[in-house]
């Protein structure tokens, strides 16, 4: 769907690494060029025309992605990314509240963001990461969560959608059980938040993180939605102009409230307002409607796979845009090349979820990830291509 508005697609390529980063609509580059070329300024700084535009184009963009999600308006925070925002929780807001021998819980199934910033911190403070067992489909089951959680439990932290095995996990039933027991839930929404409808106030989520480069938006901004009464006890982790209120020669400072207090210095503004217009489009078409295409797409491919002998499939059953395979005795990244010959883009490789080895018992695979515009006849040429997989050594070499 939408095909037309992706100058990418107007060539012979058929693009199937979303799960990496999304193709942008021609409505997100003008949006952006617009700010570029028509008000160009700062924000919160000037008081001239192109600047109060500038304030009221990048604060507005506030208020979309609080009707995105449906949070408040001042718990939504501008970043670099899922990666940022989850760091900023860890190191802003848990390094202060947990102690040693809290546990948190995770899972072996996560990106390296949702495990590399608990193990720097049990590393400084001597919490423990614990992981929840996942099944025999790989995937992570509220059974399975609520069997993980002891006394000691102070958090849980997982994605919503994995990115290799691509399970939606049950967040609102995972949500309701937190704040029952007083744990705080930690949600990475990098693979969800783009592809289907996601709830914080609903959900009873604490933190929730996404990246803009993920759902048609530009690269280098995401954000950070935390509970109000979390964030006001939640510390930034970079300082300078644009956060504080005043500081004097004597040490003495004050810094702002709410999400300014974590947007030090200048941000990124025509990226903030590309991400906006993105979440806008997106709404038009409407992300049960996503969903829905993708899952079917996804199933599509699952059963003209089936159909080859050499093909290994690791999720058949998840129910997202996500399928990951290998090809019978073919290194992923040789298969990756292979592909790229007939103009086929895939991910190949780990994954950033390295951990993920110990349940799948392989390194590497090929994963497809689905988006909008792809259609049937994109899978259709995936899979005739995959047919020929015996020349994959000829080409590759």
């Amino acid at each position: 769907m939408n095909r037309e508005d992706f100058s990418m697609l107007d060539g012979d390529i058929v693009y199937f690494d979303n799960g990496a980063t999304t193709l942008k609509p021609r409505k997100v580059i003008e949006k952006m060029d617009e700010y570029y070329k028509m008000y160009t300024s700062n924000i919160h700084r000037g008081d001239y025309d192109s600047a109060i535009k500038t304030n009221m184009a990048y604060d507005g963009v506030r208020k979309i992605v609080a009707n995105f999600v449906n949070c408040q308006e001042d718990e939504v925070i501008f970043t670099s990314g899922t990666t940022m925002s989850i760091n900023t929780v860890v190191f802003g807001y848990m390094r202060k509240h947990l102690k040693k021998g809290d546990e948190v819980i995770i899972s072996k199934a996560e990106h390296a963001s949702n495990v590399l910033p608990w193990l720097k911190l049990s590393e400084e403070i001597g919490i423990v990461v614990k992981y929840a067992e996942l099944d025999s489909d790989m995937e992570l089951t509220v059974k399975n969560i609520e069997k993980a959680i002891t006394e000691k439990t102070k958090v849980i932290s997982i994605a919503h959608v994995t990115n290799v095995i691509g399970d939606v996990r049950d967040i609102a039933t995972i949500g309701k059980m937190c704040r029952e027991k007083g744990i705080l839930f930690n949600v990475d929404g990098a693979q969800s938040v783009p592809h289907m409808k996601v709830d914080f106030e609903k959900s009873n989520i604490d933190f929730l993180s996404f990246s803009g480069h993920k759902m048609c938006g530009p690269t280098g901004v995401g954000v950070l939605v935390a509970r109000k009464e979390l964030m006001e006890e939640m510390d930034p982790l970079c300082y300078g102009g644009g956060m504080n209120q005043t500081f004097e020669a004597d040490g003495s400072y004050e810094l702002k409230v709410g999400p300014s207090k974590f947007e030090a210095g200048t941000p990124p503004i025509a990226e903030v307002i590309g991400l906006g217009e993105a979440i806008k489009y997106l709404e038009e078409i409407g992300m049960d409607k996503i969903h829905e295409h993708e899952v079917e797409l996804k199933k599509f491919l699952v059963s003209e796979l089936e159909k080859i002998p050499n093909i290994i499939l690791y999720n058949k059953k998840s129910n997202s845009g996500i399928l990951s395979f290998n090809i019978d005795g073919v290194f992923a990244q040789d298969s990756s090349v292979y592909l790229n010959n007939y103009n086929i883009c895939v991910r190949a490789g780990n994954h950033c979820a390295k951990i993920l080895k110990d349940e799948m018992k392989i390194k590497n695979t090929v994963r497809v990830s689905m988006y909008l515009y792809n259609t049937k006849e994109d899978v259709l040429k995936l899979v005739e291509v995959l047919k020929k997989s015996e020349e994959i050594f000829r080409i590759v070499i």
